[in-house]
């Protein structure tokens, strides 16, 4: 027999249960860990506000309030081990641009702006869901510096000379350069045909790279097709992980968050 929250979530459509659980999950991390961290107040606070929940509403509030004021980030309290601050930085001010005043940007931006390598780039960790990789980072926080009109063009020309080395990359470099002929057709080359996208071509479908390639893709029928079809209960997503298999809330929460913003395009 089917319970009656599985028939009312049945009842909604994929962005409607996926907001419904990311409702849920972003705010629960800070009332349990006392910080606010990058993949609920970060990630999946930015997928609830391309999806149109309020920012200063009761699930986004205290997140909202976080956001905007950057000065504060750096005394955000968690584990040493597992944090990693530019990280945070990027996904922080990534999130504040979707419905930040320009004066929360740009104090972003400013923070954003030191963690710069000479080379242009910004260096995190390996590409996944909550942790970007280089490139993606990258792209982002550029998108930030511009916003507020600050200088980019040392990383202009880092990601210009930047080739497309996985699905993940293809994607960041058809965000940064809509016009990036290879890394659409890197991206072409490498859909499944089950209609999702793996970490590299020939790779079995992963939620996360199949999101970021529709949303660079601007919205592709058989990559949100896929999506869907891989939506569990409840309106999230399993977590893409790096190598595939293991378990991360912090990847799932992230992941979900992904997952909505392609539906959203």
């Amino acid at each position: 027999m089917i319970s009656l929250v599985v028939l009312a979530a049945m009842a909604l459509t994929p962005v409607e249960r996926a907001v419904a659980y990311l409702s849920k999950e972003v705010p629960r991390w800070r009332g349990e860990n006392g910080c606010f961290s990058c993949h609920n107040n970060g990630d999946g606070a930015r997928a609830l506000f391309r999806a149109g929940v309020a920012p200063e509403g009761p699930v986004l509030a205290e997140t909202t309030e976080w956001l905007a004021n950057p000065g504060r980030w750096a005394a955000n309290p968690g584990n040493p081990a597992v944090s990693d601050k530019t990280l945070a930085r990027i996904q922080f001010g990534t999130a504040l641009l979707v419905f930040g005043k320009q004066e929360a940007v740009c104090a972003a931006a400013q923070l954003i702006e030191k963690d710069r390598g000479a080379d242009g780039a910004w260096k995190v960790d390996s590409g996944s869901p909550a942790t970007y990789g280089t490139v993606l980072a990258t792209v982002y926080a550029r998108e930030v510096l511009r916003r507020c009109g600050r200088e980019t063009r040392v990383t202009d020309v880092w990601l210009a000379g930047t080739k497309p080395g996985s699905v993940l990359d293809a994607a960041a470099l058809l965000l940064a350069s809509p016009g990036r002929k290879d890394a659409r057709e890197y991206l072409q080359r490498a859909q499944a045909t089950d209609g999702g996208w793996g970490e590299h071509p020939g790779l079995p479908s992963q939620v996360f790279d199949t999101a970021v390639a529709v949303i660079a893709l601007g919205g592709d029928a058989r990559g949100r097709a896929w999506l869907i079809r891989e939506q569990q209960t409840e309106g999230g997503w399993v977590e893409t992980t790096r190598p595939p298999g293991s378990q991360s809330y912090a990847q799932h929460v992230s992941t979900t968050a992904w997952a909505l913003m392609a539906l959203l395009e």
